[in-house]
This record gives structure tokens, C-alpha cells and sequence, in this order.
């Protein structure tokens, strides 16, 4: 086929790759535009912008789809469909409407279970035991489009944000050929989404903290849901004052006991019921570590309250 795709971040590099190795024409790759980052604030490309370069594909970044030029643009490139995955874009009725086939959309959920920008972070921090990916066709509704193709994902015990999505981005990615080939031959049909919808907001920074009072399941998969990024913290005591600190692994522990009171020297820390044991963890302004790297120069012995 004759394709576009769109996306932006390092989920969606796996399946454009998969698109390119399928045989398909990729004809135009739209990212959003470079950001600045990094201590220089050097404007940088996305992953999915600096992976189509690298595979020789015209990548463009407008800075608004809803643009006239941008619209005109797409519609002159005269599409069998549009891939996208994790754009960053509202995509306007002329734009959806534009491919012969319509714009697709890999969605990172159950639909309509977690419609909108953080499907993964919600679903571990809701305690889900599954999630799954779907292909979807494009509405002008936030993520309200038929389903054409999906697999199902059990969620496990230790799975972070980081580590679901790296799993979602490849069982996603597969499914992209088995759609398209089903919809040229009209061997697929349009399921409309059954059931009450949810909806995953973006995280807000005042959401990262962390509420050691919530039972211990709930302090976990609040930790686990926001690694890496943008990380639960909390405060621990120094002589020279508070210190932030992220957690970005947990385990459920034994013990109890005050909240937010350290039940060991090895950073299990008691919560409203039960407790968590820190495994991963990162002082501001320092590299990411374990908790027992971070603890042989920065002890909490037990008794240490966190705030």
C-alpha cells in the first residue's frame, strides 16, 4: 500500500520499522517537530523522526495539522491509508478523510477502556490486570473509532510503565501487517466499542507524589505506573534539609507500621496497610540506581519517616 505514518516517540519506531519491512510504500513520516533537550537545549528530532532519516524517508513536522497548508499537503499525497501511532496531533475530519482507507490508530488499551494520552500509565497504576493494543479506525471523537484488530496483554507484578510499553510496541508493530492485508481484502470488520469509557489524562506533576497513607497495592502501582518518567517521589530528611528522591521500582512487602516510616535499613517502607520495599531509585540531580547503591551513601535506617 501507499502510506503515510505518523507518530512521534520511541513506542512508534517499531511500527514504522515493521511497516518498512512488510513491503509497504512509506511515502511521507510526520513527527512532531524537533524539541529542545538536554543541558545544551539542542533542538532535537523525535525517535520516529531521526529513525525514518536514517531509512531515507521524507519526514515532515508541521506544526499544526489543522493548518491549511498542512491539510492541502496531506491530501495531495494521495494515500491508501495513514499509520499512526502516539502522534500528538488532533487530526482534522479533511485529514482522516483523505486516505482512501482512512487513518488507523495503534492504541495502547482495551477500548474503551483508557481512551487518551496515557493509556500504559493508567492501567498499572489502576491495578489492571490486562491491557492490550488495538487497531483502531480514526473518529473525529477522542478515541472512539471501530476496532479493527487487537491483541490481549496480561500486566505483571513488576512491570513499570517503561516495560509494558517496550512489550506493547512490539506485539503492536505485528499487528499492522495482519490489518491492512485484512482491510485491502475486506476480510475484516469494524467492531463499534461496548462498555462504559475511561479515560487516561495526562499526568499532572501534582500526581507524582507520593501518598505513603493509600494501601501498599495501590503506593506500588502508583510507582510503578510513573517509571521512568515523570517518577513518584517523596522527600527524605538530610542534615542540609529535604531531599527528593524518585522511586522507579517497588516490590510489595511485609511489615507495617506508621506511614511513610522506613521499617528497615533496606528501604521497606510502611504504608496506610501493608508496605513496600524501594528497589530502584534516584536522589535529585543524580543517575538512576539501586536502593542499595543509593543507601551505602545516603542511609534511611529504620525509623526514618519520608515525607
Amino acid at each position: 500500500m501507499r502510506l503515510a505514518f505518523m507518530g512521534t516517540p520511541d513506542f512508534a519506531v517499531p511500527s514504522l520499522a515493521e511497516l518498512i519491512a512488510s513491503g509497504h510504500e512509506i511515502v511521507a513520516v510526520y513527527s512532531q517537530p524537533p524539541r529542545p533537550r538536554g543541558r545544551g537545549q539542542k533542538l532535537t528530532p523525535s525517535p520516529v523522526h531521526a529513525f525514518a532519516e536514517t531509512m531515507g524517508l521524507p519526514v515532515f513536522t508541521p506544526d499544526s495539522m489543522k493548518a491549511p497548508d498542512a491539510v492541502a499537503a496531506f491530501q495531495s499525497l494521495d494515500l491508501d491509508a495513514a499509520c499512526v501511532v502516539a502522534y500528538g496531533q488532533i487530526l482534522k475530519a479533511e485529514v482522516l478523510a483523505a486516505p482512501r482507507l482512512g487513518c488507523l490508530n495503534l492504541h495502547g488499551s482495551l477500548l474503551p477502556r483508557w481512551r487518551g494520552a496515557a493509556p500504559i500509565q493508567r492501567a498499572i497504576m489502576a491495578g489492571d490486570a490486562q491491557t492490550g493494543v488495538q487497531i483502531m479506525q480514526m473518529s473525529l471523537g477522542l478515541d472512539e473509532g471501530p476496532v479493527l484488530l487487537g491483541e490481549l496483554m496480561d500486566i505483571r507484578p513488576d512491570d513499570t510503565a517503561a516495560s509494558l510499553s517496550e512489550r506493547m510496541a512490539h506485539v503492536g508493530a505485528g499487528l499492522w501487517p495482519r490489518a491492512l492485508a485484512a482491510i485491502e481484502r475486506g476480510g475484516v470488520t469494524p467492531t463499534e466499542q461496548v462498555g462504559e469509557p475511561t479515560y487516561a489524562k495526562k499526568i499532572s506533576p501534582a500526581e507524582a507524589r507520593i501518598d505513603w497513607t493509600r494501601p501498599a497495592a495501590e503506593v506500588d502501582a502508583h510507582i510503578r505506573g510513573l517509571s521512568p518518567f515523570p517518577g513518584a517521589w517523596f522527600e527524605a530528611p538530610s542534615d542540609a534539609g529535604p531531599v527528593r528522591i524518585k522511586a522507579l521500582l517497588s516490590a510489595l512487602a511485609d511489615g507495617s507500621g506508621a506511614p511513610g516510616q522506613t521499617l528497615d535499613d533496606a528501604l521497606t517502607v510502611a504504608c496506610g496497610t501493608g508496605a513496600v520495599r524501594l528497589i530502584r531509585v534516584q536522589r535529585e540531580g543524580r543517575a538512576a540506581q539501586s536502593a542499595e547503591e543509593m543507601l551505602r551513601g545516603f542511609p534511611l535506617p529504620a525509623g526514618t519517616v519520608l515525607g
